[in-house]
């Protein structure tokens, strides 16, 4: 069984991880300057990859911020909609699902 600070530790390492993808997306946004229209039209297309990536990371930090707030809270591991216990499987696969297995579908 994983403890909450176990938890916390995880979400936290996530979030690290995610916060450095998110820079190292956003500097390859900034290194491209090319004049050449074909290697433009494909860094228009890769730009978009990292926007992509850039907003995925940003909605899934949100996602942790709000376990770690529930974490400090005392409310984590219970559905936010019905309140029940969330299942130790259930968090193991998604550490920051704030909804139990019926809630969520």
């Amino acid at each position: 069984m994983t403890t909450h600070n176990n938890r916390k530790a995880e979400l936290e390492k996530r979030r690290a991880e995610l916060h450095q993808r998110m820079i190292e997306a956003d500097a390859e946004l900034d290194s491209h300057t090319s004049k050449d229209w074909e290697d433009s039209a494909t860094e228009r297309e890769q730009d978009e990859v990292f926007e992509g990536i850039g907003h995925a990371a940003q909605a899934e930090i949100a996602q942790i911020d709000a376990a770690l707030a529930r974490l400090a809270s005392g409310e984590y591991g219970h559905c936010v909609k019905c309140g029940t216990k969330i299942s130790d499987l259930r968090l193991d696969l998604l550490p920051a699902t704030p909804f139990c297995k019926d809630c969520a579908t």
